[in-house]
């Protein structure tokens, strides 16, 4: 589908921006995004965010995986798949805008309760449900770091980035696949896709440069406010639609 060219220019440089961000915190490509893109041109959005989150991600697994929790990833990603079929079913069953409020609460609640200095420990039980949790919102609305994330916020940023990486890779393949299935994927999808992800790359690689300065502390408030903003995101989304 052709896009007038300052829709195509603003578009490349959110998509730039929200490259910078995923490879920086570690998730938030769909977060920046897909709101944006949504009020400047609706065919931009969301499945073209949830096919270059692939490459975004594994690059960014690549790039720390000497920091990788493979045991974390492994139960998170179990999750994912039961989530990711929860959602496709979600998305025949719910309208969109019903979803992305649900989400928006939901999301919202989590991050008031750990600013309020709720602790979640890390065991499997805890990952697992959070891969469910990321599976579905992942699939009805392609926003599934925060679930994710905020379980992860308190690891130090290599691990943070490189699990997340990993999962991401794997849960947007689920994804994928189940979209696929269920012909929710059209090729005009895969061409926007196309288009905007070089200014996805770029931004990637610009990350490099912020990823010591965001770390400890820094890191864990940004996780909660791009947590937060993601489900802002998702109210404004329903708002343009």
């Amino acid at each position: 589908m052709p896009f007038p060219i300052e829709v195509l220019v603003a578009a490349w440089f959110v998509t730039l921006v929200a490259g910078m961000l995923q490879g920086t915190v570690g998730f938030g490509f769909a977060v920046l995004s897909v709101p944006i893109l949504t009020i400047l041109d609706p065919a931009l959005t969301p499945i073209p965010q949830l096919l270059m989150a692939f490459p975004v991600a594994l690059t960014m697994a690549m790039r720390e995986r000497s920091d990788l929790d493979l045991h974390g990833a492994g139960w998170i990603i179990a999750g994912r798949v039961p989530g990711a079929v929860i959602g496709a079913l979600l998305l025949s069953a719910v309208t969109e805008s019903t979803l992305n409020i649900i989400i928006a609460l939901v999301v919202l609640a989590a991050v008031a309760a750990l600013a309020s200095g709720l602790q979640v420990k890390l065991n499997p039980a805890t990952k697992f449900s959070a891969g469910v949790v990321s599976g579905i919102t992942g699939t009805t609305s392609a926003v599934g770091g925060p679930p994710v994330a905020l379980l992860y916020r308190s690891a130090k940023g290599g691990t943070l980035r490189a699990s997340l990486g990993v999962i991401f890779s794997i849960g947007v393949v689920i994804n994928v696949t189940t979209l696929t299935v269920a012909r929710q994927i059209h090729w005009s999808d895969v061409t926007t896709a196309l288009l905007l992800f070089p200014a996805a790359a770029v931004g990637l690689w610009l990350s490099r440069f912020l990823t010591g300065k965001v770390e400890g502390e820094p890191l864990r408030r940004a996780i909660l406010v791009v947590a937060a903003l993601a489900a802002v995101g998702l109210v404004v989304r329903t708002w343009a639609g």
